[in-house]
């Protein structure tokens, strides 16, 4: 395909006043969707983390794994059981959890940031006691070794940050007793950007962003106007996770929190250094 030398230029002239605005500035990114399924997304996602560090910025990625976990624990022949979307987490299954996070799937995301010229180290939140948690509570059934993150010791990722590494952190906490606990990657990212008081949260998945009842993309909402959407009843189901979670992180101070489609080509770079975007913006106060 040819490439016009004036539209390149035009890209990044316009990508120049958010490449110094975010310089120095810490982007929490939770990793999931298509964009960690899908090869060619894989590469772009690996390709955009690392111009982002490259252009000074400090992003931090925190990745899922459902699926893959799914298909382990399938090939191994150890049941699965779900209680409000979330997996129930036994002895047996939290085994293959951390294997297939802290191992295959982490050590897959940080080969692809490397191979694209990027410096990525891999941790799951008991490295350096990254991610303190204790048990997840459900009303209607014992989840196991489910957890929610009860603290967090950042100094692991400034440490990262600072020799210009690319931190790519694997959602599983450490209980009291040095135990393992599963915990949401969508909550451990808003946990970390609220602690390492991020310029920005962004949560890729497979939607388009947050939609009125019109079906209409929201590219910009300030958090009463979410709370409102909520009442309405036009943000729910497996949306009301993320929002809460992006809620809460601009409610602990970090300035925007995003919700972008995954699936869209390089769509980390098209958020952040684009007048249009490719998700929704929840707002803080600048």
């Amino acid at each position: 395909m040819d490439k016009n030398p004036q539209l390149q230029a035009h890209v990044l002239v316009e990508a120049l006043p958010y490449m110094q605005r975010f310089h120095g500035q810490t982007i929490v990114i939770k990793y999931g969707g298509n964009a960690m399924t899908e090869a060619h997304l894989q590469e772009q996602f690996a390709y955009d983390v690392t111009l982002m560090k490259q252009v000074g910025m400090n992003p931090v990625v925190v990745h899922g794994g459902g699926p893959q976990i799914g298909a382990m624990l399938e090939r191994l022949g150890v049941e699965t059981r779900f209680v409000d979307g979330m997996r129930v987490t036994d002895a047996a299954t939290m085994e293959v959890v951390e294997m297939v996070l802290g191992g295959r799937v982490n050590k897959e995301i940080v080969q692809g940031i490397n191979r694209a010229g990027g410096r990525a180290v891999g941790l799951t939140g008991k490295d350096g006691a990254l991610l303190r948690a204790r048990p997840l509570r459900n009303a209607v059934a014992d989840l196991g070794m489910v957890g929610e993150v009860a603290a967090v010791n950042p100094e692991v990722i400034r440490w990262l940050d600072q020799g210009d590494f690319i931190p790519v952190v694997a959602p599983i906490g450490v209980g009291a007793r040095g135990e393992s606990y599963n915990i949401n990657a969508d909550l451990v990212a808003g946990a970390l950007a609220a602690t390492l008081k991020a310029e920005k949260l962004i949560l890729m998945t497979n939607v388009a962003g947050v939609l009125d009842k019109e079906g209409t993309l929201q590219t910009r909402l300030e958090a009463s106007a979410v709370a409102q959407m909520i009442a309405d009843g036009q943000i729910y189901g497996g949306m009301l996770p993320k929002i809460q979670c992006c809620l809460d992180a601009v409610a602990a101070g970090v300035k925007a929190a995003h919700i972008i489609d995954g699936r869209v080509p390089h769509a980390l770079l098209l958020e952040i250094f684009t007048d249009a975007g490719v998700g929704t913006l929840i707002a803080g106060s600048y």
